[in-house]
């Protein structure tokens, strides 16, 4: 039997500064294209748990050991990135510290979640999601088209 064609899998992470006031999120500007800014995230390694590469891409991109508190939800609009068509598993994490830009990461910064500059891919929505969540405990919702 033929392998399928499938999408390629990413993870991203709504990384909470507990630490700091307010809990702002952490944002990478991204140094390779589609540039802007967005969540830290990248792809998934063969033979690696969603959780080991949100833990991982977190270190890679913001030098932050994080600590993943939830699934927010996974996001698979096949138009969500403008390289093809990616599905991800968004998580939510808490961190502490001085988050440092590395790897895929030209610049960081810390935003209120309600307040941030335009971002890449469907991140806006992740984030209105991530607000929802704070707000009311409820995880992102089922999107069917």
């Amino acid at each position: 039997m033929a392998r399928p064609v499938t999408p390629l899998l990413t993870v991203d992470i709504v990384i909470e500064m507990v630490d700091r006031p307010g809990r702002p999120v952490v944002l990478i500007e991204r140094r390779h294209p589609p540039p802007g800014w967005a969540l830290p995230g990248g792809f998934v390694d063969v033979g690696e748990r969603l959780e080991q590469a949100a833990v991982r891409e977190a270190r890679e991109e913001t030098s932050l050991d994080v600590e993943l508190i939830e699934l927010l939800g996974c996001y698979s609009d096949p138009a969500r990135d403008p390289r093809g068509h990616t599905v991800s598993a968004v998580y939510v994490a808490t961190a502490r510290g001085a988050p440092r830009a590395d790897d895929d990461a030209a610049d960081l910064g810390l935003f209120d979640p309600a307040d941030h500059p335009p971002l890449a891919f469907d991140h806006a929505l992740v984030l209105e999601d991530y607000r929802r969540y704070r707000k009311t405990g409820q995880r992102a919702p089922l999107r069917w088209g």
